[in-house]
């Protein structure tokens, strides 16, 4: 894949998980990358001085993307740390799995807040302050496409934001930025692993062509795809990154 250096990347929720291991891929390849976190310094921190270590550079900035004026702190305090911004990962989300019945008034804001509004609102900062020939990827989930019981509202937002990505396409294409969304499938970290047995956990396994749970790595890969130059002609489109679970 061809360097990314001298591009600028915000990923959102970066702090762990798939979004830490996209900001190391991408700091790799040459990007200055903004480590976002909504409350955990120490963690941002951590990402932070370890692509430092490796020959890197990033940055760790704090915004509650629930939040829209956080979020336009988040751009702000970008374009000052380093000029400009090429690169949109909105990688940040809430999940919260209760049956219908138990799902409350708190539960369902808070997960639209930021898994609707702060993606919607950062594509607004966006419009206003990407580079031409940029690149924004969504992140959606394959969950969207079963019907499990309790993952109404959380793939609800997820939809959003698939809509969002078609609908913005042609937006963002009078500034030649591409705009994508990546929906995983059940991903090795820790909140794949949070209240699951090791028996559901195996019959997860077997639900896709591979027999295994998808590692952070194997999403970072398709967003490193979507960021590069051999991208340009992919736009307003979600693909499901997921070894066949849907």
């Amino acid at each position: 894949m061809s360097s990314l250096t001298g591009k600028v990347a915000i990923i959102t929720g970066s702090s762990r998980g798939i979004g830490r291991v996209i900001a190391e891929r991408l700091a790799g390849l040459g990007a200055k990358v903004v480590v976002n976190h909504a409350g955990n310094p120490p963690k941002a921190a951590e990402a932070v001085e370890g692509i430092i270590q490796k020959g890197g550079e990033a940055s760790a900035l704090r915004a509650d993307l629930s939040q829209v004026n956080e979020v336009e702190t988040l751009f702000a305090e970008t374009l000052a740390a380093f000029g400009k911004v090429d690169f949109l990962i909105n990688n940040a989300g809430v999940m919260i799995t209760k049956p219908l019945a138990e799902v409350t008034e708190a539960d369902f804001d808070k997960q639209f807040a930021v898994n609707v509004k702060g993606t919607f609102f950062a594509c607004q900062q966006a419009m206003k302050y990407m580079e031409n020939g940029g690149r924004i990827v969504n992140f959606s989930t394959s969950v969207a496409g079963h019907m499990f019981p309790a993952y109404s509202v959380y793939a609800g937002t997820k939809g959003a934001v698939e809509q969002f990505t078609r609908q913005l396409a042609k937006e963002f294409g009078s500034k030649q930025i591409t705009i994508n969304a990546v929906a995983p499938g059940p991903v090795n970290t820790e909140l794949f692993h949070a209240g699951k047995t090791e028996q559901q956990i195996e019959a997860i396994k077997k639900m896709n062509a591979f027999g295994r749970i998808g590692e952070p790595e194997d999403i970072a890969s398709v967003v490193e795809f979507l960021v590069s130059d051999q991208a340009q002609w992919v736009t307003g489109q979600t693909l499901r990154v997921n070894g066949g679970f849907i």
